[in-house]
Parts: C-alpha cells; structure tokens; sequence
C-alpha cells in the first residue's frame, strides 16, 4: 500500500512540476482595485517541494527523477529546453539540487509535530536552501573551469540572488497548500 501511495505521490508531483513550468507565479494583492504582480519564477520548485511535503521524501526524489529524465531525454521540459547538454548550462546546479531537495524536504515535513504553517513553510525553505546550494556551487564550479560566458556575480545574481525573494514566498505558499492538502488528505506525520 505505501508503495503505491509513494508512485501516486511522484506522478501528482510530477505532472504538478510539469504544469508549474507553464504557469508563471504572480501576486494578487486585493486592494481597491486589485493588483496582480508578477513574479520572476515559475511554479516548478513549490510544486516538487509541495510534492515531497505531502507525499513524503520517497514520492518527491521520484518525482524529481522523473522530472529530470524527462529533461535529459530531449523533451523540452527545462526552462531552456531539454536534452544531454543541459548538464553543461548554468542552471542545471539547481535541476540536479532537486533530488537533495525533495528528500529533505518530505524527510523534515514527515516529522512529529511538523503539521502547521510555520513549519511546512520552514521545510520547503529548507528544500530551496538545499537547491540554492546545489545551484551556487554549480555555478562557482563552472566559474572556475572558465564554462560560463558571463561572470560569476551576473550568474549569482540571475540564478539566485534575483528569483530568491519570490522563491521564498512561494515556498510560504506551498507551506499553506501542505497544510490544507495534508488535513484534506487525512496524512498523518
């Protein structure tokens, strides 16, 4: 039964990772007249820690893998494409820091006690930590082998630095959707 419940977890999670590199994130800020922001991400990172967060560490690392094979496999799932000589560009640190960041953050999310918002959020801010990591020393590695055409201050700034504030927002948000999803779906830690 627990196997089965981990395949449905990464196939949800998976088709949510999927869907979410559609869907840009925005805002909505209710005011008078309302104001929808846009955010510089995507919804791809929630929806794996979302995943992990609900499902477990077992049904999210699934999900990432899967993910990731689909990519590596030529279809045009990464934000830039897909295929073998995505593992040369910068961003792939932070494709491959799904894995890590999947388990850890359904590892932290199964725990006693980890059933409200403050911490679910910590453990997808956990999750974002781990692929930031990944990400960065990715990208000081490529720095200093001489890969990237850019320098290692542009590539912080594109790659972490800038999407960083609405990442961790988001990571808040999919705290909120664990919780609600979590007491919906009768999951107990």
């Amino acid at each position: 039964m627990r196997a089965l419940a981990s395949w449905c977890g990464a196939l949800a999670g998976l088709l949510a990772i999927l869907s979410g590199g559609l869907v840009p994130a925005a805002l909505f800020l209710p005011a008078p007249n309302p104001i929808i922001l846009p955010l510089p991400v995507t919804w791809q990172v929630p929806a794996l820690l979302l995943c992990a967060m609900v499902s477990g560490p077992r049904a999210g690392v699934m999900a990432a893998v899967g993910y990731l094979s689909l990519g590596l496999f030529s279809l045009p799932v990464f934000h830039g494409g897909g295929g073998l000589s995505y593992v040369l560009e910068p961003g792939f640190g932070y494709l491959a820091g799904f894995v890590p960041a999947a388990w850890l953050t359904g590892r932290l999310a199964q725990q006693d006690g980890m059933d409200d918002l403050p911490r679910q959020s910590l453990c997808a801010l956990a999750g974002l930590l781990v692929l930031q990591i990944c990400g960065v020393l990715n990208l000081a590695f490529g720095a200093l082998l001489g890969r990237w055409s850019l320098g290692f201050p542009e590539l912080l700034m594109q790659f972490s630095i800038g999407p960083l504030p609405a990442q961790m927002l988001l990571c808040i948000g999919a705290g909120f959707l664990s919780v609600v999803l979590r007491r919906l779906l009768i999951i107990e830690p």
